[in-house]
């Protein structure tokens, strides 16, 4: 027997043993969730995850971003689209044989939106804030009332009028639904791996190894008929983006996630694997932190900014599947870019200048913390890293590079604690969403920056109806984005996923994570 069938074998094998049978599918993921509980994390490893388990109320129609009916068989907006109305499907349960109700649906958005619920997640939900502009009783809460009109309906009442929170909640890794029972339990352990993650999803949570894997199981009670097509699923961990497409070479998973750009080739010439680019839904960017006193000054910034080869950075580490623009949105919504911004010139010189006018012909030194973890939009950060402090120290900027643990990066990002940071998200919908996500009070915490100008300019926008009257608004945060250069644009790539020859009914989505439910070998 060649090495390659023993190691089928014996993976054959360990997965029989461990309760899961040959037609499970093995899912190659860049590293371990954070929790299952969707309102702890907003990373794509938990997504991808979680995803599988529970279900939102609406979602995305597999392969677009456009909007289907989830658990709410369908939804309506009031005529002053304050109110947002979903009425639920009947007869869903929950994995631990609970119903889903207007109740259940309450219950999550109490916890996801005011930190003060007892059943709350132990720390505030950053995807909430982050989409949804802040939380109870904070100023920028976009949410005002959640209600609970009869039993299979309820009510989503907004402070102001918010266009884009049919993609927002179209999220299910992020607003997938849980049980309250199984909360109730053990609030504290919820989503971890010795508790429960109880959704009403096509897999169910069976076990979660620390370190190792994820393991889920077919529901046999999925309201969706004839699915899932899999008996079960098995998200392993392996860091290494090499790693990953070895493991797939191999037979050691059926499908590797975000694998890195020179890599196409290899796969691209194997009869036995499928290469799948996603749209470049995302955005790579650096962010600066005001707060750190050479950052505040938009001089400073905007040199840093033209400091950077950002081109020949992308050239050098997406291996042509990545663009570098000046817009903090990604190119299919191009629509939305202000005709005055097209990218900060690669200047080194005008940059020394630029340095100089601040107060810093000496330059001065910057902390630029890089992720531990290969992300869609940075498949490699140290060397991408290593790129731009080198183009900074041309400036004589003297850069130190630092990293952490991915869950702790999160969070001191979040809390402002670096000076500059890589960072991105996987894919964004709607223009309204994205600037929400970016700036919107209470999201800024890891850049200490508010443009009231911009936060003006999204309200007036979301008080039309009409997506064509939104444009000059979005056109006009983008120009403001792009002075500011507080997230400096780095790239928009296509993200690179592959399968083995083997596997049916895999439909990535451009959202960057989608549901398996459809997936056969």
């Amino acid at each position: 027997m060649n090495k390659t069938n023993m190691r089928r074998w014996l993976l054959a094998g360990l997965l029989m043993a461990g309760g899961a049978s040959a037609e499970t599918i093995v899912f190659g993921l860049s590293g371990e969730p954070i929790s299952l509980d969707p309102s702890v994390t907003a990373d794509g490893n938990t997504a991808y995850v979680t995803t599988q388990i529970y279900n939102s109320l609406i979602s995305f129609k597999p392969g677009t971003v456009e909007l289907q009916p989830d658990l709410a068989l369908r939804w309506t907006v009031s005529n002053d689209s304050l109110t947002w109305t979903f009425y639920l499907r009947q007869n869903v349960k929950f994995h631990d044989g609970t119903p889903l109700n207007a109740e259940a649906v309450r219950f999550n958005f109490l916890r996801w939106w005011d930190p003060s619920n007892e059943f709350g997640a132990k720390k505030p939900f950053l995807g909430w804030k982050n989409n949804l502009g802040g939380f109870k009783g904070e100023p920028g809460s976009i949410v005002k009332d959640v209600k609970v009109r009869n039993q299979y309906a309820i009510d989503i009442i907004l402070d102001k009028p918010y266009p884009a929170l049919g993609s927002v909640l179209a999220d299910s890794g992020l607003f997938g639904i849980a049980s309250p029972t199984a909360i109730k339990k053990n609030p504290g352990q919820y989503g971890t791996p010795a508790g429960l993650a109880v959704g009403t999803g096509p897999f169910i949570l069976k076990k979660w190894t620390s370190g190792v894997n994820v393991e889920l199981t077919r529901n046999p009670s999925y309201f969706r008929s004839g699915l899932p097509k899999s008996d079960g699923l098995l998200f392993r961990f392996v860091k290494d983006p090499s790693g990953r497409l070895n493991e797939l070479l191999t037979g050691g998973v059926d499908i590797a996630a975000e694998l890195l750009p020179d890599q196409l080739k290899a796969i691209q010439s194997n009869a036995k694997l499928n290469a799948v680019l996603r749209p470049a839904l995302n955005l790579g960017y650096l962010g600066l932190n005001t707060d750190y006193k050479p950052l505040a000054d938009v001089r400073v910034r905007t040199a840093i900014a033209s400091a950077l080869n950002k081109k020949a950075i992308v050239d050098s580490f997406w291996n042509g599947l990545g663009t570098t623009d000046g817009h903090l949105l990604p190119p299919p919504l191009a629509k939305n870019y202000a005709k005055s911004v097209t990218d900060y010139k690669f200047d080194p010189a005008a940059a020394k200048k630029m340095l100089a006018d601040a107060g810093y012909p000496n330059g001065f030194t910057l902390d630029l913390w890089y992720m531990p973890v290969s992300r869609p939009y940075y498949p490699t950060p140290k060397p991408i890293a290593e790129a731009m402090a080198a183009d900074l120290s041309a400036i004589g900027i003297k850069v130190n590079l630092k990293t952490e643990d991915w869950a702790k990066y999160l969070e001191d990002r979040q809390n402002g604690k670096f000076q500059a940071f890589m960072l991105g998200f996987v894919y964004v919908t709607d223009p309204d969403s994205a600037y929400t996500y970016l700036i919107a009070p209470g999201a800024t915490t890891d850049i200490n920056w508010n443009s009231p100008e911009a936060n003006a300019a999204l309200e007036s926008a979301r008080k039309l109806p009409n997506p064509a009257q939104r444009l000059p608004f979005y056109q006009k945060v983008d120009e403001i984005l792009f002075n500011a250069a507080v997230r400096i644009p780095i790239v928009h790539s296509r993200l690179l996923v592959a399968s083995g020859a083997g596997v049916k009914g895999w439909i990535p989505s451009p959202t960057g994570s989608e549901k398996l439910d459809t997936v056969e070998k």
